[in-house]
C-alpha cells in the first residue's frame, strides 16, 4: 500500500511562463497512481503544456519552477508514455515499425505479434505496412493510440487521443484502452465531457491557478451514459467550463 501511495504523479508549486505570459501558476496537486485522472478545460487553459511539463517535452524558452515527480521524490523520465495531441508518427515508417519504435529507441528487441495485435486491435490490422500519409486522421490516431499501448510505462499521458474517432470507434477504443492500461496512472486532456464522465476516475477542470476537483458518482467506469446523475453532472460541468 505504500508503495502504491509513494507512486502518485506530483505537482509541486508548478508555475510555467513563456516570456511576460503566465500559463500555469503554482498549481500543486497529487495524481493518485492506478487512475484515470481526466483533465477539461476551456482552449488556452495550458492542459497540453502541463501534460509537456510532466512528459519534460517543454521549450527552451519556456521559464518553469516549482517541481513534479512521484510522491516519493523519484523523477519520472523513462517511465511515462506520451500520446500528443497532432500526429507525430514518422512520415518514413510503416505503421507497424511506428508502433514499434519505442523498443527501437531503447535498444530492445522488437516484439512483432505483440505490435500486430495491437494493430488489429485499433483496426488497423490490413494496414501495417502502410506509411502514415496513405491513412485518414482516424486511421493515424488510432495507429498513435496503439504505439503508445505498445510502450506499456507505468505512466501514461494522453492529449485527446480519441479526438477525430468516429463515435463507434471511439466508444470502441476508449474501452480498449480502458483494458490494456488497467493499473496505470493515466492523464488524458479532453474537451468532451460526456467521454471525460465516461472514463474517469478523477475529474478536474484547469484554471491558471488550479486544477479544481469535479464530484463524480460513486460507480466503475466506463460507466454508462444513462447512469444516474451523469447527464445533470454534464451540464454542470459545462457550465463551470463556460465560467472557468
Amino acid at each position: 500500500m505504500k508503495e502504491f501511495l509513494m507512486n502518485a504523479i506530483c505537482l509541486n508549486n508548478l508555475s510555467i511562463r513563456y516570456g511576460n505570459r503566465c500559463i500555469l501558476h503554482n498549481i500543486s496537486h497529487c495524481f493518485a497512481a492506478a487512475q484515470w485522472h481526466l483533465i477539461l478545460g476551456r482552449s488556452g487553459m495550458g492542459k497540453s503544456t502541463l501534460l509537456h511539463a510532466i512528459a519534460d517535452l517543454l521549450p527552451h524558452n519556456a521559464d518553469i519552477s516549482g517541481s513534479i515527480t512521484t510522491a516519493a521524490g523519484d523523477a519520472l523520465q523513462g517511465k511515462i508514455a506520451y500520446m500528443a495531441q497532432h500526429n507525430d508518427l514518422l512520415p518514413w515508417l510503416s505503421l507497424q515499425e511506428n508502433v514499434l519504435l519505442g523498443a527501437r529507441l531503447q535498444g530492445k528487441a522488437k516484439d512483432y505479434p505483440r505490435a500486430a495485435a495491437l494493430l488489429a486491435a485499433c483496426g488497423l490490422e490490413e494496414y501495417a505496412a502502410a506509411k502514415p500519409r496513405q491513412l485518414s486522421g482516424g486511421q493515424i490516431q488510432r495507429a498513435a493510440l496503439a504505439r503508445t499501448l505498445m510502450q506499456d510505462r507505468p505512466y501514461v499521458l494522453m492529449d485527446e487521443p480519441f479526438s477525430a474517432l468516429d463515435a463507434i470507434t471511439r466508444y470502441e477504443l476508449q474501452n480498449l484502452a480502458l483494458q490494456r492500461l488497467s493499473g496505470k496512472t493515466v492523464i488524458m486532456i479532453s474537451h468532451d465531457p460526456t467521454e471525460a464522465l465516461r472514463l474517469a476516475n478523477s475529474l478536474h477542470i484547469l484554471t491558471p491557478a488550479a486544477l479544481q476537483p469535479v464530484a463524480l458518482p460513486d460507480s466503475r467506469t466506463p460507466r454508462a451514459l444513462d447512469t444516474q446523475g451523469l447527464a445533470q453532472l454534464q451540464e454542470q460541468l459545462i457550465q463551470q467550463l463556460r465560467h472557468a
